[in-house]
């Protein structure tokens, strides 16, 4: 199966060379994306703004790839300032708590400073949430 390509109209990606996301086969390859709002081109300065906006482009990028978050498998967060992970921690349990997937948390720079989060998730169609978890 050829790989589709999905776009969300973000200026990064063609100046940069990349998909928002990837499809192959039944998985879903979603590029770290931040908070910015793409109708808008703004991003809040605020990071649990820009956790929910995060989750909102990815949310879509997941439907317009045919999948959705209940099916995501593995994400990665990505933060200049460890210290601010817990403030996201309810917005990413709003979007993840029933799916639970695989999660690792890096911090590091990104590119421009006004991003405070950064989150890269991998999808796997046909699968969902509906799986027995062990607490």
């Amino acid at each position: 199966m050829p790989r589709e390509l999905i776009s969300s109209g973000s200026k990064f990606e063609g100046e940069i060379g990349y998909s928002r996301a990837v499809v192959v086969d039944d998985f879903v390859f979603v590029s770290g994306t931040t908070g910015y709002d793409y109708a808008t081109g703004e991003i809040s300065e605020d990071i649990v703004q820009q956790t929910e906006q995060t989750m909102i482009n990815i949310d879509k990028a997941l439907k317009d790839a045919g999948s959705s978050v209940s099916e995501v498998v593995r994400v990665r967060y990505i933060l200049p300032d460890r210290s601010q992970f817990p403030l996201v921690w309810p917005v990413l349990r709003k979007w993840f708590g029933n799916v639970r997937p695989a999660a690792t948390m890096v911090q590091s720079s990104l590119m421009v400073d006004e991003m405070k989060i950064e989150i890269e998730v991998t999808a796997k169609k046909g699968s969902s949430n509906d799986v027995p978890t062990s607490a």
